[in-house]
């Protein structure tokens, strides 16, 4: 069967990887979950949309005559990347997970660690502070327990309900960050800490960063448990794995 992969993407990695297929003429089509308005435009066509769970992405798989599945989704999408490990093994497709190192805690940072986004809610039970909430807009409404803080938020679309704070402002923006951008937005606004996903990468790491310049606490939240999966952070690496570098076929 001729090669024909569909990357689930979202990602900085999955654009890279976009381009690079492109450049080697390998087709495919890169998918979206649809939670940004205005994703990336991509090299290679685009479908936008859930598949129905682990059923709908079987079925898809099959109708489209899927070769290999790349999944560099955002590490924090746990449920598109399980449906993705059960489906491929019901459909006898391929899988490699293209993801991004995790950030580690270096000298001069001060991280608290909670397991999820509930844990992060409960480390907020505390006096009124001016945070830096960077954990994307579906789980705003979680942190409306705590309204006694001041909540930064940076995000890639306008909220599309009232916000539950009644004190924030919202920056829309996308990255990838600076670190002196991020280091003056964090002093303009006072920021006394952070909470921020696991995500790595280098396009939202400017944050932490500055929030280590200063000498700003870090909640982090640690990454989802996800199945076992053969899984690389290069995009050479999935090249590799297709079968496009005759030297070394090999993740």
């Amino acid at each position: 069967m001729a090669q024909n992969p569909l990357i689930l993407g979202g990602t900085t990695e999955a654009t890279a990887l976009c381009l690079a297929l492109s450049e080697a003429g390998i087709g495919g089509t890169i998918s979206f979950a649809g939670r940004v308005a205005r994703p990336v435009r991509q090299p290679l066509p685009q479908r936008v949309g859930g598949f129905g769970g682990v059923a709908g992405l079987v079925r898809y798989l099959k109708e489209q005559r899927i070769s290999h599945v790349i999944d560099a989704t955002h590490p924090f999408a746990a449920r598109m990347s399980r449906n993705a490990v059960r489906a491929c093994a019901e459909a006898d497709v391929p899988l490699i997970a293209l993801s991004r190192a995790p950030w580690r805690a270096a000298s001069g940072d001060s991280w608290t660690h909670v397991p999820d986004i509930a844990g992060a809610v409960a480390a907020l039970n505390r006096p009124a502070a001016r945070i830096m909430l960077a954990v994307g807009r579906m789980h705003l409404a979680e942190f409306a327990p705590n309204p006694q803080h001041f909540y930064l938020l940076r995000l890639i679309d306008a909220p599309d309900a009232p916000l539950p704070f009644p004190e924030c402002e919202v920056v829309q923006d996308r990255g990838p960050f600076t670190y002196a951008g991020d280091l003056a937005l964090m002093q303009a606004q006072r920021i006394d800490l952070v909470v921020s996903k696991n995500s790595g990468g280098s396009g939202a790491q400017a944050k932490l960063l500055a929030a280590r310049a200063l000498g700003v606490p870090v909640v982090m939240i640690d990454r989802p448990a996800l199945p076992a999966r053969l899984e690389t952070h290069e995009v050479a690496a999935v090249l590799r794995w297709l079968g496009h570098d005759r030297t070394d076929r090999g993740v």
